[in-house]
Order: structure tokens, then sequence, then C-alpha cells
């Protein structure tokens, strides 16, 4: 039996708990997190004339956006010594994709999960791994707290009703006729890798990289493509190479770019094939909250300066100063803002919307740029999986040809001596497609609960008697795709210079959305204000 219809049965199989009044299932919970219906107030209130503010503030700088790359500018201006400094966030929390929730005592994400140990490029993330004490120096190297380094085992793939170690799949896992091509594949791969990432050519953040005519030729066409042209075609291969892309930017091999494909390899661990020299990989640091671990810490030192609930409506550049009209969700009024200077560190979409009369580069790359919707779904089981033969559960648990990106076990980082009840955080994808969007704004969470659950039980037949509670959080645009053409375009460069009062700081400046590039980009924007 091949591994859809084995899928397809499972599913089936439990398909009637979902829609069956007569068998409920026995869990409850909710959407949580993002408030997407303020987002769209953003259209019904721009469409007409603003309400005359209510209130009226003034800052020196006003950052719009706190995510991490708002809050890693807000960090280095006050360690700069500026002190008049607010954030204006649209959520209730700051924090952006690293937010944190928990279920039942446990703490789980609601977005990014890990972040890897930073590489020698990466000067504005260790620099917060000195800070809050992560990793110190001995013996003239780096060692970082074991407390805080993804515990063993790390990862496992259920392929063909077993789970394996490692989340590429195992040539002895695969059919026989399959196993001497995709390791021949694997290899091949391994070595294009190599030679791609010689020089310095793909570095994170990706502008310290030595960008090159051969980069902008990768940067204008697909990964599948350029994967298609080195005759790269075992489907075990193209399976693991559209996870990692669906995975790190939330589109598919045909979506993203050849640049995009090697950097995801070449700019961190590499990409070793069976058999090879150090096939170990570089260490991951997580929580059981994710990276709002991190976030927190960013967070708390700037106090009241953080201003949650706060819609951004207009920002209007002027030659002494900036203002912003922002309408308070809590308070369900309108507030002006005048700062002498303004950060922009939202997604490039949104801010062409807010700014009047935007700078001719943004107004150049916003339409271009593609988001990628995202669903995390915390399902709190109350007792231990029973699991299939192979490895025991671990950190990070994937399904060959599952939908989803499966899932991570939140309670992997304690240490207690045998596996109980824990929140299990499934991640899921799409394309920047609007039937895609719509659906997900629009399907009930029972519906949408009930699919998660069905999905994750072709690998555990037991999950749905033992899930107590499923808390989803949605995402319309959660992170910039770098499809073709993105990273190499000359306004992304631009607008990392302050175009008058105005600055901007946001992952998608790199053209793709992650730890390592917000912060990079919340420093550099600090960084040029006070040059």
């Amino acid at each position: 039996m091949n591994e859809a219809r084995r899928r397809l049965l499972a599913a089936a199989a439990w398909a009637p708990l979902a829609g069956c009044s007569r068998r409920e299932p026995t869990y409850d919970g909710g959407w949580v997190g993002a408030q997407h219906e303020r987002g769209h107030r953003l259209h019904e209130l721009k469409s007409g004339s603003l309400p005359a503010p209510a209130v009226e503030r003034r800052a020196g700088v006003l950052i719009v956006g706190a995510g991490i790359a708002g809050l890693s500018c807000a960090r280095t201006l006050a360690r700069q010594g500026v002190d008049d400094v607010h954030l204006l966030e649209l959520e209730d929390v700051a924090g952006g994709n690293s937010r944190g929730h928990r279920i039942a005592g446990m703490g789980c994400p609601l977005g990014a999960h890990y972040l890897p140990v930073p590489g020698e490029h990466a000067e504005e993330v260790s620099a917060l791994m000195d800070e809050f004490g992560l990793r110190r120096q001995a013996a003239g190297q780096w060692v970082y707290d074991e407390r805080h380094l993804c515990h063993s085992p790390q990862e496992r793939l259920f392929i063909h009703g077993q789970w394996h170690e490692g989340l590429l799949p195992p040539v002895d896992a695969l059919p026989a006729a399959e196993r001497d091509p995709t390791l021949a594949h694997y290899r091949r791969f391994a070595q294009l890798v190599n030679e791609a990432g010689a020089n310095q050519a793909f570095t994170m953040p990706t502008w310290r990289s030595r960008w090159t005519d051969a980069l902008a030729a990768l940067d204008a066409l697909t990964f599948a493509a350029w994967l298609d042209q080195h005759q790269l075609t075992a489907p075990a291969l193209r399976w693991y190479l559209d996870y990692c892309c669906r995975d790190d930017y939330g589109g598919s091999a045909s979506d993203v770019s050849a640049w995009a494909g090697l950097h995801y390899f070449a700019s961190r661990h590499g990409f070793h094939a069976p058999g090879m020299d150090h096939e170990e990989r570089d260490g991951i640091l997580t929580w059981p909250e994710g990276n709002a671990w991190l976030a927190q810490r960013l967070i708390q030192p700037l106090g009241d300066r953080v201003h949650a609930g706060m819609l951004a409506m207009r920002v209007s550049p002027g030659r002494e100063e900036v203002v912003v009209d922002a309408w308070n969700a809590r308070q369900n009024h309108m507030e002006r803002w005048t700062a002498r200077h303004v950060v922009m560190a939202v997604p490039l979409f949104l801010a062409v919307r807010l700014i009047d009369a935007p700078p001719p580069a943004l107004a150049q790359i916003a339409p271009r740029m593609r988001y990628a919707p995202w669903l995390v779904a915390n399902l709190h089981i109350d007792r231990a999986l029973d699991d299939h033969p192979g490895p025991e559960l671990s950190w990070d648990n994937v399904l060959y040809g599952s939908a989803s990106l499966g899932y991570v076990d939140d309670m992997h980082q304690s240490t207690r001596p045998y596996p109980d009840a824990t929140v299990l955080t499934s991640y899921w994808s799409w394309s920047d497609q609007r039937a895609h969007r719509e659906t997900l704004l629009a399907m009930p969470w029972r519906e949408r609960s009930a699919r998660v659950i069905a999905e994750l039980a072709t690998a555990h037949p037991d999950l749905p008697g033992k899930v107590r509670r499923v808390d989803l959080m949605r995402y319309g645009h959660a992170m910039s795709i770098p499809a073709p053409g993105i990273r190499s375009h000359p306004a992304l460069r631009a607008l990392q210079s302050p175009a008058g009062r105005l600055s901007f700081a946001h992952a998608d400046l790199s053209s793709y959305s992650v730890f390592e590039e917000a912060c990079f980009h919340g420093v550099r924007a600090a960084k040029a204000l006070r040059s």
C-alpha cells in the first residue's frame, strides 16, 4: 500500500469523530493570538476620513511594529542612550512571529520555535546570546548552556508506517528500485551545495554575503527549475527539499528562488548525504514556548514604551517630523503621535498602505512581495502517545508526504524521566493564493482542529482519544516568500537607507522571514539613526 493511500484510509477512519454529533470529540479550545479583524479595520477606516484624534502624543523615535525587528531596534537605541523611544503594536502581545502561549501550565509557541546557534556573521544575534547568558567562552571557544540546546533525540520521520531517525528519508526505507538512484541524487545535491557555498556566497544575515552575478542568476529562477536542470528528480529528495522550503519560507520549491533553496543549506549546516563525513547538524536553541523566550527578554526592559493594541492607520512624513495616526483598540479612539523619526518595522505590503506618498523603492517592491498563510495548532494531550516502532518521540516529528509540517513536542526540554502529558505544536503552511488565505480565515475552529487531529492520527491512531484542548493560531500573511527576483531587487538595498525621517526595519528586507534577519535589520536601522 502506498503512502498516500495509507494516509487517506487512516484519515477516513477517524473522520466520523469530527462530523458525527453522537461521537463529538472530547476536547475544547479556540482561536488565539492574532487579531486579523484589526488589520482588516485599516481598509474600513481608510475608505473614508479618519476620526479626529482623541489623544496627541510625542516621541523622539516611534517604531511601528513590535516584532523582533522593532524590538531589536528599540533595544539598540536604548543601549545607545536614546530613551524617548516608543513602539506601536497591532496585537495585544508584542513579539510578532515569536509570540508564545500556555496550555495546562505548559509553555508552547505561537510561531517560531527554535534558533540555530548563530554563525560568525550573525553578530547581532551573537550579542543577544551573550546578554541573555546563553553562551560563554572556554579555552577560546564558545560554549552554549546545555539547558537551552535541543536535547536528544532531535528529529525523526514517519515513512511507510515506521519512524526513522532524522528528517532526510532514509534510503533503506524506500522501494528497492529507488534506493541507488536516490543515494546518488543525495550525494550530487550535497556536492552542489558545497560548491555554491564557497567563498562566503551564502551567509546569515544575507546582506553580509558576497553577492555576485551568479547568485543573481540563481535568484532569477525557481528552485524546482534549478533542480530539474541538474536532473535531481529522486522523489524522496524532492519531497525533502520541498518540505524544507515550506518550513523555512512558507512556499514550495516551485515558489521560492533557487538562491533561497540553496541558502537554506549553504548559510547554515550544509546538506549531508548518508555516509558523508560530518553529518552532525549545528546546535539548535529551543524552549517550550519557542522563540517567545527570546522575545520576552527583548520586551521586558522596554516596559510601558511598548503600546499594544495600537493599529497604525496613516503615516505622514514631513521635513522636520512624522505624524502617525493610530487606532487604540483598547480605548476605542484615535491617537496622533508626532515623532522626529519613525521606523517602519512592519511587512512591506503593510508599510506601503500606511505611508502617504511612499518612497519610490517601497512602491516598486511592495507589489511584488508574496506572503504565506500559516496555521499553528497547539494540542494538549493528557498522557503519552503509543508510538510506532522506531526512534522514540523527538523534539521535531515529521510525517512523510503530509500536508502539515509535522509537530514539535513542547515538553521535550523538560528533565522528567518518563513521557507524560504534553503539548504538541503542529505547523501548517500554504502558498500565497487568495483562496488559501480566505479558507484559513473562514473555516470554523472545530472543523480546522478536526483536520489537524486527523492528519496527525495517521501516525498516531491513539491521538484523538488523548487530546483535551486544541488552540489554533492563524496568520494570513505569516512570512514573505523569497520568490524569484525578490532578493536581488535593488529596492531592498535602497530601503536600508533612511528616506528622510522614515526608516525601514523588517525581515522582508532580506526577502524571507527568520529571527536572524529581523534582528539584523532592527539593529541596522537603529545604528543608522545615530550615525
